[in-house]
């Protein structure tokens, strides 16, 4: 393509070199293909359910070990709240309380949140500070019809002039209601971290947020610091990036030109959280926790959610100092035949590395240079749940254009549903992603791997959407824990499904977990 001077500066302020913007015309063009499944992984068969003997012997192993290990939780936290509140929303635009009920409006559009949320009101950590602003405006609000007050409860949570919830981070929105306060999603993280994150006393956490509510999360944190330390006996070192404009992506015309603004700029769109690799690249320490930040639950519950933290992160431990020990002997000594055999055994059972068998015909040289590569990579540890119909990638055993065959987490929208056989093994999915890693991202010298590296970039996605009336082509980065880990050494154990409790919509703040107090 040809930039103008004008493209170019705006290219180089965002960091973005024109090779980048021509190798994204490329993938549009040439389209990205779907993943090919072989099988999906269940227990047994990719993915390990162990016994109670061996979560107490991974407890310890952690436990052991941690104050001699640089310990982080590493939470994407950039997101808004706009899907949260999107029955929300619709209910604010389609419904009138002049002409009809709540009762009436429910009915009508099938709107089942909508009726949730009123039997529930009560128990949301919002709903007291809510009542008090509308009484504090308009002091006849009490005696207001109830379809009224209601009509307007949802508004004053979301007009921009008010709460305005929808644009809040959800890291920053009142997710439990205890006696004292209403704790936000960021704090809950705090609270779990102290439970597994902590090493001689201070736990280590990283949230990636978006540049716009720096200053809010900074006044969260001066403001719950100090109550979280007092509970919990631990100093917090928290840090904050935010997602880089060098990893923002070129939209295009629905004839693959760079789409131009009415303005003329080139339109960048985010990239997705598979932009957040770059992130994770950034940080340095031994053992990595990764977890969404609406995934919490109320202080009742973080002990078992720590439990299985901690079997993740012990099992990490016990296959990473034999990836550490096997890679050390290659390269100081010249391993024998059996030695050979040895470490692809561990590489199969212990790291799911499939061994092509013509690395057998390899020469002995060629055969050790294998296994270093294979060796010398991050380690992932992912909980999986049982598929119980909830949104989300899943694990699978995929087959690349190579031949080569690896466990990934792999979205709905990479799966060809039009293949009879595809859609069978998705069909066949037994578990799912939850999002819940313990990682590892050095090698047995301590020296940190470029994350950058083990990327597939043929696992991004291509969606079509619409700016200022037209429509365009937008593409993102291989997702966080899909593409953008593809090239780890995968492990996947089964968790419960206690230790998945995510808020995607206003309603699942009334489920148990969320809740201080069952009724």
């Amino acid at each position: 393509m040809t930039l103008t001077e004008a493209d170019k500066k705006q290219l180089k302020q965002k960091g973005i070199g024109e090779k980048q913007i021509n190798e994204q015309i490329e993938i549009f063009k040439k389209g990205i293909p779907f993943v090919n499944l072989l099988a999906a992984a269940t227990i047994g068969h990719g993915i390990h359910k162990f016994s109670d003997e061996e979560k107490k012997k991974y407890v310890s192993l952690f436990e052991e070990n941690k104050d001699n290990l640089n310990l982080l939780k590493f939470v994407p936290a950039s997101g808004a709240a706009t899907r949260m509140f999107k029955a929300l929303f619709q209910f604010l635009n389609n419904y009138n309380p002049a002409n009809e009920t709540i009762n009436a409006y429910v009915n009508r559009e099938k709107a089942d949140i909508i009726r949730t949320f009123f039997i529930g009101v009560e128990k949301f950590p919002f709903y007291e500070a809510v009542i008090r602003r509308f009484v504090e405006k308009h002091p006849d609000f009490l005696n207001l019809p109830d379809h009224f007050q209601k009509y307007y409860f949802i508004k004053i949570l979301l007009d921009k002039d008010e709460f305005d919830y929808g644009s809040s981070p959800k890291g920053l929105l009142p997710f439990h209601k205890y006696k004292t306060h209403p704790a936000t999603a960021f704090e809950e993280h705090m609270y779990e971290a102290a439970l597994y994150d902590e090493s001689n006393g201070v736990a280590k956490l990283h949230f990636t947020i978006s540049k716009e509510h720096n200053t809010d999360f900074d006044d969260e944190m001066e403001k719950i610091s100090n109550r979280v330390k007092e509970k919990t006996g631990v100093t917090f070192d928290t840090t904050f990036s935010f997602q880089k404009e060098s990893t923002d992506t070129l939209a295009v015309t629905m004839k693959n030109e760079p789409f131009r603004l009415e303005s003329g700029e080139i339109l960048f769109r985010p990239g997705g959280h598979g932009a957040l690799i770059e992130n994770l690249n950034d940080q340095d320490a031994d053992i990595i926790f990764i977890k969404n930040i609406d995934n919490v639950v109320v202080y009742k519950y973080k002990h078992e959610v720590a439990q299985f933290k901690k079997i993740l992160a012990g099992k990490l431990l016990e296959v990473q100092n034999k990836a550490f020990e096997y890679a050390k002997l290659l390269d100081e000594t010249t391993p024998d035949e059996k030695k050979i055999e040895e470490i692809k055994t561990f590489l199969k059972n212990e790291l799911n590395v499939h061994v092509k068998p013509d690395v057998d015909k390899y020469k002995e040289v060629y055969q050790i240079e294998f296994l270093k590569e294979k060796l010398n990579a991050p380690i992932r540890i992912c909980g999986m749940v049982k598929n119980e119909g909830e949104p989300g990638g899943g694990p699978f055993w995929i087959k690349d254009e190579d031949g080569n065959i690896s466990l990934q987490i792999v979205e709905t929208p990479q799966i060809d549903t039009n293949n009879k056989f595809q859609l069978d093994i998705l069909k066949g999915a037994t578990h799912f992603n939850p999002v819940d890693i313990v990682c590892s991202i050095k090698n047995y010298k301590g020296e940190k791997y470029n994350l950058l590296d083990y990327v597939d970039p043929q696992q991004a996605f291509i969606t079509t959407k619409t700016k200022e009336g037209k429509e365009l082509k937008a593409l993102e980065l291989p997702g966080l824990w899909n593409g953008g880990m593809a090239f780890w050494n995968t492990i996947f154990v089964e968790v419960p499904l206690t230790t998945f409790n995510p808020v995607k919509t206003v309603v699942d703040l009334l489920k148990p977990a969320h809740q201080v107090k069952d009724k």
